[in-house]
């Protein structure tokens, strides 16, 4: 078993652990997501509240395992696996410490979820950047549109630029610490931009492709 599936593994059990030890002190109803302004929208079962994200962690592990068995060019991802197994072992740590501010809140303190979730969710996507610029053309992992998957040299460029543009987007979302009342926006804009950009930046590089073939 490889590190980063070992540590999955011990973030997941820790979860169970915590949620078994933590159950007869939480309240029936678990406040469960917040609204952009910090405030609770939505409650679960005293149950899912505490199992749900180790349940997710577990999926997570499997699923993870799953991925360069099964995808049809598994040899590529072998080529960026450090850093995919760094993915890996980010977003079990990311997954947690949301369980974490979930437990907290619902054992009686008061924070701004959004705003501590902020620093996090920045660090998320700048590895992700990281991942996505050393990301070999696979079936799994990365920006997988129809235009990536149907070329190398287009799935590189996209990469390229895509990997880029995700750092910019966490340190912009870490500068929403600075503007509170804006912090929602400092996060989506920055997320939305970076799909559209590069879903489009990889057609018209394919069409560029396609024409420099003689194909149109």
């Amino acid at each position: 078993m490889r590190k980063s599936e070992i540590i999955i593994l011990g973030i997941a059990l820790i979860s169970f652990a915590v949620g078994i030890y933590l159950y007869p002190l939480m309240p029936e109803k678990i406040a469960s997501h917040w609204s952009a302004r910090g405030e609770v929208d939505d409650y679960m079962p005293k149950f899912w509240g505490l199992f749900l994200m180790p349940i997710l962690l577990i999926g997570m592990f499997f699923l993870f395992i799953l991925i360069p068995k099964i995808d049809p060019l598994k040899e590529n991802i072998e080529k960026f696996r450090k850093y995919y197994d760094g993915f890996i072992m980010i977003i079990a740590l990311f997954f947690f410490y949301i369980y974490a501010l979930t437990i907290f809140w619902n054992l009686g303190l008061r924070f701004d979820m959004t705003y501590l979730l902020t620093p996090a969710l920045a660090i998320l996507f700048y590895y992700v950047g990281i991942l996505t610029e050393n990301a070999k053309r696979n079936w799994f992992i990365g920006i997988r549109t129809p235009w990536t998957l149907s070329n190398e040299n287009v799935w590189n460029k996209t990469h390229k630029i895509g990997g880029k543009m995700f750092k910019v987007a966490g340190i912009i979302i870490l500068l929403g610490l600075l503007f509170p009342e804006y912090t929602i926006l400092f996060m989506l804009v920055p997320a939305l931009f970076v799909a559209f950009y590069t879903v489009a930046y990889s057609y018209f590089e394919y069409q560029k492709e396609m024409r420099s073939q003689g194909r149109f």
